[in-house]
């Protein structure tokens, strides 16, 4: 048996703020929030142990004192799923993302920062 990548907790100055972003992103709703921490999933997915099939992961956002300062090591990539990629892109800055440069060159992804910092990848040619 192996496991199932299920969650990614993601540390931010505003748990709340950065949550209703990546609800907005994701087409998430808020799952849980006590003492700060909230967590974001999937409005679909069933609860239980024993679901299957792909699992969609959750998002745990939790408060820490200390900001962003480098380039994130883990990264999410997105892919639009009912719009082209330049349409997507406008609608996630719409939403308070910027893009950013690290120096990814000339590729087909278009590199964005969520509100706190953290780069994000929205895909073109990958679907979901």
């Amino acid at each position: 048996m192996t496991s199932k990548f299920t969650e990614l907790a993601i540390d931010c100055a505003d748990p709340g703020g950065l949550a209703r972003f990546w609800c907005s992103v994701l087409g998430y709703q808020v799952q849980d929030e006590d003492e700060g921490i909230v967590t974001i999933g999937s409005p679909a997915v069933p609860e239980g142990r024993n679901r299957p099939g792909p699992v969609p992961p959750t998002l745990t956002f939790a408060p820490v004192p200390e900001g962003k300062t480098v380039k994130n090591r883990l990264h999410l990539d997105i892919n639009p799923t009912d719009r082209e990629q330049a349409d997507e892109v406008r609608r996630l800055l719409d939403l308070g993302a910027r893009q950013v440069d690290v120096g990814q060159g000339e590729e087909s992804w278009v590199v964005l920062a969520d509100p706190e910092g953290n780069e994000f990848c929205v895909l073109a040619d990958r679907s979901p």
